[in-house]
């Protein structure tokens, strides 16, 4: 896992659906990965001007997080990668697949690794990127909530993916969402508690609150 001083976090706001680009940067190595292109590449090779960047990973295939895919994998060169199942929706190969045997891969950067977390549900092919203290949610985990669900099978696989996988993590861990503002993880793993804690419409879906839902 990448320690605070080996990676430096910067958060962009993009587009019409306000979502987040994150561009990791690796002092010491004087590389950077971007995480998800909405649009405005020039913002975004302007926030890698001075690195190398070693790759692009898309969180999942809705449009709203690649918009300026193409023009920044040309202006960079630098490949790349997102969850397999996302292949079809996004219409793209990706340089370097995610999930391909089923496991959660680790993404090495010198003596920094990133670690892929795969967790469908609001996409199949949905991951989050667990990087020193940081988590990197998409669209799975919301200040709040879960992502936006389009069937009751499909919030019950992302509320699976959360608990399972994400809340296992250390309560001090920071959320950053595909958009909005940043949360911790201690305080989605209370909220959820009271979700948890009382009955629920077997066909829940769409926007769910913790708190009010």
């Amino acid at each position: 896992m990448a320690r605070e001083e080996e990676v430096r976090l910067i958060k962009y706001l993009m587009g019409p659906y306000d979502n987040n680009c994150y561009i990791l940067i690796f002092p010491e190595l004087g590389q950077s990965i971007i995480v998800d292109a909405p649009s405005d590449p020039d913002t975004i090779m302007n926030a890698v001007k001075d690195t190398q960047v070693q790759r692009i990973i898309i969180t999942h295939s809705h449009q709203d997080h690649w918009g300026a895919l193409q023009e920044v994998k040309e202006r960079s060169g630098a490949p790349v990668s997102f969850h397999h199942l996302e292949e079809a929706a996004i219409g793209l190969k990706p340089d370097i697949a995610i999930g391909v045997d089923n496991s959660e891969e680790t993404i090495s950067l010198g003596p920094a690794q990133i670690r892929v977390i795969h967790t469908p549900g609001h996409t199949p092919g949905s991951i989050c990127l667990l990087v020193g203290r940081n988590l990197i949610t998409g669209d799975t985990l919301f200040p709040g909530g879960p992502g936006h669900t389009r069937t009751p099978e499909a919030l019950q696989q992302t509320i699976e993916s959360i608990t399972q996988k994400l809340f296992v993590l250390p309560d001090d861990i920071q959320v950053w969402p595909g958009h909005g503002a940043e949360t911790v993880l201690g305080q989605s793993k209370r909220e959820y508690a009271v979700f948890a804690s009382k009955p629920h419409d077997p066909e829940l879906r769409g926007d769910v609150l913790w708190l009010e839902s």
